[in-house]
């Protein structure tokens, strides 16, 4: 019983960890959030964090592979009502916005940061944490391209290197976190709906 309640305070103390960094990394940034200050927040001292997280860097790459999991998991949720690919298109754009304000911050700190997922980490945790980000990235990436594949197969959308326009689609789906607020003048759901015109276009 007490071992359980111990792994239960463990778990709820690395969540904590992770919603503090997703709030300083997508608000301050990365480069200018000290680790220091993530323990001070969390309530505990800094060499502690090292117990759930060996670096910085560490902890950065898990909350980006939690959000390219929970990108392909919304992708999925999205399109499955989908009766066409141009529906299914559609949907999977305006799921992408469909977001809390926390995820929000998750999906601007992996636009900012995805380059890091190209280079091999030094220790093997963080080694571990890129390659299940490299992986989940891979999955994201085939559910546009299967989508498209879908579209031109049944003669929706004029055949193409469905590889390429996947890629350039997630891009441009991808590029709204480099800019979008929470307080700005547009709400995610009327982006969504110019981002998934755009996209309908780009794909006829």
């Amino acid at each position: 019983m007490v071992q359980h309640a111990r792994m239960e305070s463990s778990r709820s103390k690395r969540k904590a960890i992770l919603r503090v960094a997703v709030d300083h990394f997508g608000s301050a940034g990365y480069e200018h959030t000290k680790w220091a200050t993530i323990a001070h927040e969390v309530g505990i001292g800094q060499t502690a964090l090292y117990h759930y997280f060996e670096s910085k860097a560490h902890c950065l790459l898990t909350i980006m592979s939690t959000e390219l999991d929970h990108s392909h998991r919304r992708f999925s949720e999205a399109v499955k009502d989908s009766v066409d690919a141009e529906s299914a298109l559609r949907a999977a754009v305006r799921g992408v916005y469909d977001v809390t304000a926390s995820e929000a911050l998750q999906a601007r700190i992996l636009v900012h940061h995805v380059g890091i997922l190209e280079t091999t980490r030094s220790t093997e945790r963080e080694e571990e944490e890129r390659q299940t980000a490299v992986e989940h990235s891979r999955a994201v990436e085939q559910d546009w391209i299967s989508l498209l594949a879908r579209g031109m197969d049944s003669g929706e959308f004029p055949r193409r290197d469905e590889e390429e326009l996947g890629r350039l689609i997630l891009g441009m789906v991808s590029s709204v976190w480099t800019w979008y607020r929470p307080d700005g003048v547009r709400p995610l759901t009327a982006i969504g709906d110019s981002v998934a015109d755009a996209c309908s276009r780009l794909v006829h």
